[in-house]
């Protein structure tokens, strides 16, 4: 009589299954995610690199879940084949002088401590660069929505360098602490967009700063726009005047 398999062993073997699965169109010159990896940009590109990585459920092979199989075992090669794949995969995402370097690794989960290693070192540098940046921004001839997407992006980078501590404990506390400082680096994001922005934006600032309780990023960036449209509904840029109509006035003039 043939052995049991339990519900649990038949869904493990399924999700090993969906591992090892490569689709016909995913060959070697595969390129993941874009830009590639120049040594700078290592947070945004390694979070895009997983969330690609993760869609095609290969998540394990860099995460060092998925143990190196012995020779013997029925998915030894499978296991090879993705190992190879991803290697590709990554290396194209990869610049040139980087990937260089990495071409003798053998399994991708190497390549991938080796990258971490290098490039996810908190950099005080640049973090430096990117306070002073922010701290510097002001909106000028930009649009709001420019000068406020161009914050957002310094502030992501930066909160990827300096997150906010999470609680160790399980269950996690809910102690008005973590919430506290949530809020307070919301409201200093807040008030280094009020900062930046032109002087006729005056009119809204003064209230927003004063609103109890404090309105989230989001809303004040919603009333700022909606102010940026009402001015330029009631301050419409001049007309363009034809050159003939110019001509012709002048010299009945």
């Amino acid at each position: 009589m043939p052995p049991r398999v339990t519900p649990v062993a038949q869904n493990q073997q399924a999700n090993q299954d969906l591992v090892y699965f490569v689709h016909p169109s995913e060959d070697p010159n595969f390129v993941l995610v874009t830009p590639p990896l120049n040594g700078s940009n290592y947070l945004a590109w390694s979070r895009s690199m997983r969330h690609a990585l993760g869609a095609k459920n290969k998540l394990s092979f860099i995460d060092g879940s998925l143990l190196v199989p012995d020779l013997l075992e029925l998915n030894c090669s499978s296991w090879e084949q993705c190992n190879h794949l991803l290697h590709y995969w990554i290396i194209n995402s990869i610049s040139e002088p980087i990937a260089q370097t990495l071409v003798f690794h053998e399994y991708v989960f190497d390549i991938w401590e080796d990258l971490k290693e290098r490039f996810s070192k908190a950099d005080r540098i640049r973090i430096a660069a990117i306070r002073s940046s922010i701290h510097s921004r002001k909106q000028g001839s930009k649009s709001v929505f420019e000068y406020f997407t161009e914050l957002k992006s310094l502030w992501e980078e930066l909160n990827s360098h300096r997150p906010i501590p999470m609680c160790s404990y399980i269950p996690q506390c809910r102690c008005e602490a973590m919430r506290a400082a949530r809020n307070q680096r919301v409201e200093d994001q807040v008030i280094q967009f009020l900062q930046g922005l032109n002087d006729y934006f005056s009119i809204v600032k003064s209230p927003i700063l004063l609103m109890d309780p404090f309105p989230p990023l989001y809303k004040v960036y919603s009333l700022v726009v909606q102010e940026e449209s009402n001015n330029s509904i009631l301050s419409p840029s001049p007309p363009v005047l034809d050159d003939s109509n110019v001509l012709i006035n002048a010299s009945e003039s």
